[in-house]
């Protein structure tokens, strides 16, 4: 996950509200419901020790919602009367949302509530071409056709010269038009950036298109045997996007898994546990993030200080490093930062993890280096 979009929250110092609101609910009177929550936010706020000007704030954003149409949620971080950021969520929050005040915004949920949510390209192909449709979170829409060759396209069942000839002639129809449809895929992914692309008809047909797509896709490919005259259900195209999410935490995981073990001068290429993630994001090493959401050490305390590089396992460490100032902060939450500012992506591992008991980062928390 990219964290670019972050930025804001770290160019002023807390202490932040980050709050987390699920939209999924609708509500006979939608505005009455959007005021209670608001409400019970803002106390939920104030109960930690939040400011008067920033939990009206908060209420008040809240209760804007009533005419967001995000169909999952949105998370609020803002600090001293002002919201400042408020991203979309792709996925509802746990357990209806929730509200924290801490030294830094509480941004570890977005990794799964605000993360990758795919693109998909559905290709309905037969033998004269392919339509395309644009499949996300929010519905889809038509986006564009290709139209192939439009005869000789059928086979017969005689064997004589003339009608061999005019199989080959089938063939070679066929294969023009698997030519065409790859190519104007090809083009349609480009144009839309689409993550994942789904191929849908026959498995001749598909295979043939598959065949002759550039190979920079193919790990973006998805087959599904549905006839061509109907329309992929949601839940054929919300597996699609899931099994994308879950093949990339796999690789990092995997890219993680094997970059731990050390080479033969004893040096290794990632790093786990808190203290040493903590040290790698000091001294600006961390060339991405892991994190497993649920780890039990996602939430141990370390200490940070104004900058992001300022952050140690003990107090006594940022005062041996000559900060004067310190607060205390989750894990997961500081090293984020650290993440944000030094421009390292970090991802969740948990979609990678049918079984809870794999080999996963030390408590939680791994990091890929940086090359010296």
């Amino acid at each position: 996950m990219d964290l670019a979009f972050l930025h804001p929250l770290y160019e002023q110092t807390g202490p932040w509200a980050s709050v987390y609101v699920d939209l999924s609910r609708h509500a006979e009177d939608q505005r009455e419901e959007r005021r209670l929550t608001a409400r019970a936010v803002a106390r939920e706020l104030a109960s930690q020790g939040a400011d008067e000007a920033t939990c009206r704030a908060v209420r008040e954003a809240v209760e804007d919602l009533v005419h967001s149409t995000g169909p999952h949620g949105r998370a609020l971080f803002a600090r001293d009367g002002e919201v400042v950021l408020d991203p979309p969520l792709a996925r509802r929050p746990v357990a209806g949302g929730s509200a924290h005040w801490a030294p830094l915004p509480h941004v570890s949920p977005l990794l799964e509530l605000a993360a990758e949510d795919p693109v998909c390209v559905v290709a309905y192909i037969d033998r004269k071409g392919a339509d395309f449709e644009l499949r996300g979170g929010l519905g889809g829409h038509e986006a564009g056709a290709v139209t192939g060759g439009q005869w000789p396209v059928h086979r017969t069942g005689s064997a004589d010269w003339s009608e061999r000839h005019f199989q080959l002639r089938v063939e070679n129809t066929w294969d023009h038009n698997a030519a065409e449809i790859a190519d104007a895929l090809a083009v349609c992914q480009e144009e839309t950036r689409a993550d994942v692309l789904i191929l849908v008809g026959d498995d001749r047909e598909r295979r043939a298109v598959h065949d002759r797509l550039p190979r920079r896709l193919h790990d973006r490919l998805v087959g599904a045997s549905h006839g061509s005259g109907s329309r992929l259900r949601d839940e054929d195209v919300e597996r699609a996007r899931a099994e994308h999410v879950r093949r990339r935490a796999r690789r990092d995981l995997d890219r993680f898994l094997a970059a731990r073990a050390p080479d033969g001068e004893g040096r290794a290429a990632a790093v786990e546990g808190v203290p040493a993630v903590v040290e790698a994001a000091r001294e600006h090493r961390i060339d991405e993030l892991l994190i497993r959401p649920e780890g039990p050490d996602t939430h141990r305390e370390v200490w940070v200080g104004e900058g992001p590089d300022q952050l140690a396992v003990r107090r006594t460490e940022l005062s041996a490093l000559g900060e004067r100032h310190s607060w205390s902060a989750r894990a997961d939450d500081a090293l984020l930062r650290a993440a944000v500012e030094t421009g390292a992506p970090a991802i969740s591992v948990t979609p990678a993890l049918p079984d809870a008991s794999e080999d996963t980062p030390s408590g939680g928390l791994g990091a890929l280096l940086r090359l010296r």
